[in-house]
């Protein structure tokens, strides 16, 4: 895996988020958010009653002792809006749910909200997505190259938190799938794929990565694939 600085811990998350299994990288998140504000954003699922997406992660996060609330982020003006901003920049815990893996790169890239989240982080604050908030923070993330259904993947630019990175989430059930297409459409040589088995994560902290969770990490760079 890409080694970052030593900023907050980040997290990236396989997926089924939210439920129990997930008490590993959550309570290492929820340890780290300390008294400060802690924030859902549901871009990821602007599409699919974001509602719920925010119920679900207020109610699971306050189960290990942290409260929670919704940081709007399912428009591209709420990423734009400088009091949103304003606020995120106090935050100490952001959590992307997932959703649809294009939605966040196109809601968040370049906007105040996501310069100000990266700001907290770099401050200490904790940062984690899980499935296609996962997928958002790398370098890339990859959607349908055609029809619902298709296993095939082509790449879209991210938020490039985790450089050379693209995220394979569910990676135990079905985005293994994806890793033939991904290799074949890699833009650049020194991709790395990590795939994330639900309820597991490749959490980033004090410097180094460490896999956390039953589902397993697979990192595929160059033809060479490791766990």
């Amino acid at each position: 895996m890409v080694r970052m600085s030593t900023w907050g811990p980040l997290a990236l998350v396989g997926g089924d988020e939210l439920h129990p299994g997930n008490e590993p990288q959550d309570e290492v998140l929820v340890g780290a958010a300390g008294n400060g504000p802690a924030f859902v954003l549901a871009t990821a699922a602007a599409r699919r009653r974001p509602e719920v997406a925010v119920a679900n992660a207020v109610r699971w996060f306050a189960s290990l002792g942290l409260a929670i609330e919704e940081l709007p982020a399912t428009r591209r003006s709420h990423a734009k809006d400088a009091a949103n901003a304003a606020r995120a920049r106090k935050g100490r815990f952001f959590y992307l749910v997932g959703g649809d893996p294009g939605l966040v790169p196109k809601t968040l890239a370049g906007t105040r909200l996501w310069e100000a989240i990266v700001e907290a982080w770099r401050s200490g604050a904790a940062l984690a997505g899980s499935s296609a908030g996962a997928m958002a923070l790398g370098e890339w993330t990859l959607v349908r190259e055609r029809m619902p259904g298709d296993d095939r993947r082509r790449y879209l630019p991210a938020l490039g938190l985790v450089p050379r990175v693209a995220v394979l989430p569910h990676f135990e059930t079905f985005g293994h799938r994806w890793v033939e297409s991904a290799e074949r459409a890699a833009p650049r040589s020194d991709v790395v794929l990590v795939g994330l088995g639900e309820r597991t994560a490749a959490l980033h902290a004090d410097g180094a990565w460490r896999a956390l969770g039953d589902g397993g990490v697979t990192v595929i760079a160059g033809g060479d694939r490791r766990r």
